[in-house]
């Protein structure tokens, strides 16, 4: 005898507050009904205002405190979505594994081609395919591209942790959990190991093509417009491909060897790895010796290390922030809209090597 459709709705109904959150595949299996089905029903109790509806999700509409915690079930999925070609958050991304996996927890990674916009087909065909959580590391290789992706974040309905990403303040997606490297400090110890060292005048070479691009950019600019030991400093782009906002001046798109000798600069900092190491062989082809000429700090530290001379790198906390990321987003799954949002910053380091100096006037002191 057919059950009737109160009766199963009823046990949708049950289910869902029993556990918070399920997916739409699960609860027709259970009830031993078709998805069809289940969508109907779960429309019908979505306009009752009894559930909420997600991208193939289900979820309880009682407040927090009302919905008991519960334990993850070996096997339940989550969705990584990081950028290809993406070397940077290659640690991030085994951090994050490490504990999802301990937990019980499968990783569904999704790898984004350099395209705008291109995160949230994969992200929706992973909400469709059962993922219960996100990690997500948006290339957002301008600010148009981040603010065009403020609407479909801020409306996802599953628990979602950015990693490496911080959206603008105010913006749709502020309340979403975030977990980032502070760049500003890291900033702050590169100009202060320069500084450390007598370098009074330096030039900042760095990317713009993204959120840890632009931070950076502008903690330089603060950092060094501030500093009292600092008599001059200059930015340019690290690589003509990696500002895509522009316009820039000629100064800011200036071969480095050039700009060195135009500001007298005896110090720079890189970002990003690959881009200090091309740069550093650059200068070396115009008799510019790293670090008697010049000392450089490279920012990432993913490669500077295997550079000749090795390079002085400040050392974002790569696998720390997919770990804290990953942890974050299981505490979210187990107590659904238990807490309020949080924005978690971990400090770089500074890793010393062979690339830095004294100046030769501190030298001779």
């Amino acid at each position: 005898m057919r059950e009737p459709v109160d009766a199963r709705r009823q046990r949708i109904l049950a289910a869902v507050q029993a556990r918070g959150t399920a997916r739409v595949r699960d609860l027709a299996d259970e009830l031993q009904v078709s998805v069809v089905t289940v969508r109907r029903d779960v429309e019908e109790l979505t306009r009752e205002g009894r559930l909420r509806r997600g991208h193939g999700v289900v979820r309880s509409t009682l407040p927090a405190a009302e919905v008991p915690a519960r334990d993850l079930a070996d096997g339940d999925r989550v969705a990584v979505v990081v950028p290809e070609r993406h070397s940077y958050l290659t640690e991030t991304l085994h951090g994050a594994r490490t504990v999802l996996e301990e937990a019980g927890v499968r990783l569904a990674l999704h790898i984004a081609p350099q395209a705008t916009g291109a995160e949230r087909p994969l992200v929706e065909r992973a909400l469709e395919d059962g993922a219960r959580g996100l990690l997500l590391a948006p290339r957002w290789s301008s600010r148009a591209a981040e603010e065009a992706d403020h609407g479909w974040l801020a409306a996802l309905d599953v628990p979602t942790v950015l990693m490496e990403r911080r959206p603008r303040r105010g913006s749709a997606p502020h309340v979403l959990d975030s977990v980032c490297s502070d760049h500003w400090y890291g900033a702050h110890l590169a100009v202060e190991h320069l500084v450390g060292l007598g370098h009074r005048r330096m030039v900042f070479a760095t990317r713009d093509d993204s959120p840890t691009a632009r931070t950076l950019r502008a903690a330089f600019a603060e950092i060094a417009g501030a500093h009292p030991l600092v008599e001059h400093w200059a930015w340019a782009l690290s690589s003509p491909e990696s500002g895509p906002e522009g316009p820039y001046s000629a100064r800011e798109t200036a071969e480095l060897p050039a700009l060195l000798r135009e500001t007298g600069a005896t110090a720079v900092v890189l970002h990003g790895d690959v881009d200090a190491l091309m740069i550093v062989q650059r200068l070396a082809d115009d008799a510019v010796r790293v670090p008697e000429d010049c000392s450089v700090v490279a920012y990432d530290d993913v490669v500077a290390g295997l550079a000749t001379p090795p390079l002085t790198a400040v050392a974002p906390p790569r696998a720390e922030v997919g770990r804290v990321a990953a942890e974050l987003l299981l505490e979210r799954l187990r107590e659904p809209g238990g807490r309020p949002a949080r924005r978690v910053e971990l400090l770089p380091r500074l890793m010393v090597r062979g690339s830095t100096r004294p100046t030769v006037d501190t030298m001779s002191v």
